[in-house]
């Protein structure tokens, strides 16, 4: 019997160890959800910002080649996670990841429920036709009684509602899941217009043969920024700080130029 239950011992030990010593358990960072890492959240479908390249399954666009930088810097590897905008927010929340970067503008709204770096760009909104439209447009009262395509829940849609009250004006929505669905419903006809951010309107007018023109741009009146679960004041300072860096020596306008094709370091000033 003896012999039995030393045997029966010597395996639940051999399985306790093995079990220590093949465990999945992740090492929480100092300031990261997982040592050695910062997990970015973005909703790839967003170009420029954030889209997939060639190969269709490498994320590529302006907040990429910021975060691989900012993630260098804070001596961390970039680990980007494709999340649906509509919980993209939430998942701070719940520890899925560190930060957003999405083209993410900074509201009060956000700023009551989350945490936010300084602004690492400007931007406003455009209306967008395609190309070879004979519409008299050149603003988005024009679009009065039409089809006005833009992303849901995104600053453009809150954008329309708000400037269509504003200048007493009807207009038929027409909500997407991504700007790019837009984009291709305008080009086939199924819209009368697109809103969206005026520096995503750059990926598809600054192309060879491009089949949209815009014909209205607004203010730049809202900022984009990376943003955090509340709280995490290690995490926001060293973002800030290294935002600063990339400022001051240039690196920040050399992704603004490679991405748009000028340097928009005003946007932010």
């Amino acid at each position: 019997m003896k012999k039995i239950v030393f045997a029966v011992m010597s395996a639940v030990a051999l399985m306790a160890l093995s079990s220590c010593s093949k465990s999945n358990k992740v090492q929480k960072g100092e300031f990261t959800q997982e040592a050695g890492k910062l997990k970015i959240a973005m909703e790839v479908g967003y170009p420029p910002f954030e889209y997939y390249a060639e190969d269709g399954k490498t994320p590529a666009g302006f907040d990429v080649e910021l975060g691989k930088e900012i993630a260098k810097r804070l001596g961390l590897e970039a680990e980007f996670l494709d999340v649906a905008w509509d919980g993209i927010f939430a998942g701070l929340t719940t520890d899925r990841y560190d930060v957003v970067m999405s083209a993410a503008t900074i509201t009060p709204e956000r700023q009551a429920a989350y945490d936010f770096s300084q602004p690492y760009i400007g931007n406003g909104q455009a209306l967008i036709l395609q190309k070879d439209s004979t519409l008299p447009w050149n603003k988005p009262e024009d679009a009065a009684g039409k089809k006005i395509g833009y992303q849901a829940e995104t600053t453009s849609d809150f954008f329309i509602e708000k400037y269509a009250a504003a200048h007493n004006f009807e207009f038929i929505p027409c909500e997407y899941d991504k700007v790019m669905n837009a984009y291709d419903d305008l080009k086939f006809g199924r819209i009368d217009c697109v809103i969206s951010d005026n520096l995503v309107s750059v990926s598809y007018l600054n192309v060879p043969n491009s089949e949209f023109k815009r014909v209205w741009t607004g203010v730049p009146d809202e900022y984009f920024g990376v943003c955090m679960k509340q709280g995490n004041k290690v995490l926001q300072d060293k973002i800030n700080k290294v935002i600063d860096d990339m400022k001051a020596d240039g690196t920040m306008a050399k992704i603004y130029i490679k991405i748009f094709g000028e340097d928009l370091s005003d946007s932010i000033k």
